[in-house]
Order: C-alpha cells, then sequence, then structure tokens
C-alpha cells in the first residue's frame, strides 16, 4: 500500500504545475495567458487557441498520467510540451543584457528555461521508462499504460 501512495504522490508533484494551477490560471486569467501567447504570435485567435490547447493538454495529460489510463503517452505528450513552452516563453537568449551575474541579469528565465527543460526529463522518463530500449516499446504501444499502481507478488 505504501508504494501505491508514494506512486501516486510522485506522479501528483509531476503533474501539479498543470493540474490544477496552470490550467486553472487559463480558465481564470484568459485575458492575461492569451497576452503571454501573444509573445509567439502576432493573431489572437492563434493566441487564444494555443492558450485553449495549452489547457486541454495540462488538464487530459495530467488526469492520464495520474490514473495511469495511457499514462505513458500523455507524459510523453507533457514532455514535449515543456520543450515547447521553454522554447516560446523562456527565451532567456533574448532578453536584452542577459548574464548571469549581477543584478537584472534576468537569471530567473534561464533558470525557468532549465526547470522546464528538467520536467521535460521527468515526463519522458515516465513515458520511456528507464531502459535504454524504452523509446523504442513506447513508440511501438504509445498507448499502452505502465499500470503505476499494480502491485506484484509479496
Amino acid at each position: 500500500m505504501l508504494s501505491v501512495i508514494a506512486t501516486l504522490l510522485a506522479r501528483c508533484l509531476l503533474v501539479a504545475l498543470f493540474l490544477p494551477f496552470s490550467a486553472l490560471d487559463k480558465l481564470l486569467n484568459f485575458a492575461g495567458a492569451t497576452d503571454q501567447a501573444r509573445q509567439a504570435t502576432a493573431s489572437i485567435a492563434l493566441a487564444r487557441l494555443l492558450i485553449v490547447a495549452g489547457f486541454c493538454v495540462e488538464v487530459i495529460c495530467s488526469l492520464a498520467v495520474l490514473s495511469g489510463i495511457a499514462d505513458r503517452l500523455g507524459a510523453f505528450i507533457l514532455g514535449l510540451y515543456c520543450v515547447v513552452t521553454a522554447l516560446l516563453w523562456k527565451q532567456f537568449w533574448n532578453v536584452p543584457g542577459f548574464h548571469l551575474r549581477g543584478p537584472d541579469g534576468h537569471r530567473e528565465l534561464f533558470w525557468d528555461f532549465l526547470k522546464n527543460l528538467a520536467l521535460a526529463g521527468g515526463f519522458l522518463l515516465l513515458a520511456f521508462g528507464g531502459r535504454a530500449d524504452g523509446a523504442a516499446h513506447f513508440f511501438a504501444r504509445p498507448l499502452l499504460s505502465s499500470h503505476p499502481y499494480a502491485q506484484g507478488p509479496s
């Protein structure tokens, strides 16, 4: 029973950024989220579509990871989502005067970028498993669940 609780807790921590927090922020602050999305596109319609798509990814894929139903695919999509959002909205290299030392160096953006990539790594590890051939197994059967809450014989 303790292993089931530990597994659920680990998965809750992994998706906590998205469900409930980021998804809820998109609902409660849709205009602000759309303004942020406009950093990547000049089109208001495309910005709104990006926010709705992001909301769907965050909710559906987080629920997949938590429930264990198609959890590997959900984790894979969330991993890609983290990389894409890092590249689109954490562009520390485009900040004027960026440096890693001293005041106003915009280090926070750099660390946010790395946190997105680290989170992507965690999701991809969940999707592929800890084995060298895990990616090949994932792509052969991406809808297969990892059965995270199943307990083997004692």
